[in-house]
């Protein structure tokens, strides 16, 4: 009899909710309400919402930089809540995170410094630091720059510096909030290219909050977000064929499905979602010869 046993979640929320203190308690209104979701190791999920909808707080109760005022985290299957300090710090170590501004997560003059910087101050001996340095380097394609001052390097270039200071601390799972906002277009793919390739290579579990439909396209699973709450979930393919829920939350899919819907709406007939441009192409193109062999 084949094993039909759910794995256990790398990461697990349960009904988790959290509301940020304010002078006026009438006021306050939940940032995270009621959420739960599963990621399992080696999955590369991604999680949508404008800006307010509650994903980066979710990420800090994730990670437990924020303790959620109702429901548990569960790391491996084990509540957060019935955890130590000592526990709480090796969680920490296990979910790195990757903030929206490079320049707050570097802290020295020098590239190879910046990263040994988690591995020291977690005490591992000096030898392991320059195994992990030099590695880290290497997974981020970053090894020339290792003399290099941080101020001197792009967005992209400083933010993959980021991924490998993390790298080094050996995660298991690295969270992505919003690590590409600030970047240009070529900054963006250098990163979402090495947290692709840290993913499918080294099995790394991959949790990217965005709200790039082109970045969420390349994830296992989609989570989307608004005003707190989870609204959709599932594999790309089938969150973004919910194109009017998405727009009720001022969220479009990716740019191919919308061209295909809008041409649906004007009477035509095209399988939904499409989620890269060949694909796209290919369909529009179809459907001409289609309509051309007919007459």
């Amino acid at each position: 009899m084949p094993n039909l046993t759910e794995p256990v979640p790398l990461i697990e929320t349960r009904d988790l909710s959290y509301t940020y203190p304010d002078d006026d308690p009438s006021d306050d209104v939940p940032a995270v309400k009621n959420v739960s979701l599963k990621v399992y190791e080696g999955e590369h999920v991604a999680l949508l919402g404008h800006n307010g909808s509650g994903k980066s707080t979710l990420a800090k109760l994730l990670n437990q930089i924020l303790v959620p005022q109702s429901g548990e985290v569960l790391i491996d299957g084990k509540s957060c809540r019935d955890l130590g300090e000592d526990d709480l710090f090796d969680l920490r170590k296990n979910i790195g995170m990757v903030f929206q501004n490079p320049d707050n997560q570097l802290v020295a003059t020098v590239v190879e410094e910046d990263i040994a910087f988690g591995p020291e101050n977690l005490g591992v001996p000096s030898e392991e630091i320059r195994r992990r340095v030099d590695e880290a380097l290497d997974a981020v394609g970053m090894r020339e720059y290792a003399k290099t001052s941080p101020h001197m390097l792009s967005g992209g270039q400083k933010q993959r510096i980021a991924v490998a200071g993390i790298l080094a601390m050996m995660p298991r799972c690295i969270i992505f909030d919003e690590a590409t906002a600030m970047l240009d277009p070529s900054g963006r793919e250098e990163v979402m290219e090495t947290a692709c390739r840290l993913n499918r290579e080294r099995g790394i579990t991959v949790i990217n909050i965005t709200h790039r439909m082109s970045e969420a396209v390349l994830a296992d699973r989609v989570y989307v977000m608004h005003e707190g709450s989870m609204i959709l979930s599932g594999t790309p393919r089938e969150v973004f064929s919910h194109i009017e829920t998405l727009r009720s939350v001022a969220l479009e899919a990716p740019a191919e499905t919308e061209l295909l819907y809008s041409l649906n709406r004007l009477g035509g007939d095209f399988p939904l979602p499409a989620l890269d441009a060949d694909l796209c192409a290919d369909l529009i193109a179809q459907r001409y010869r289609e309509t051309k062999d007919h007459g």
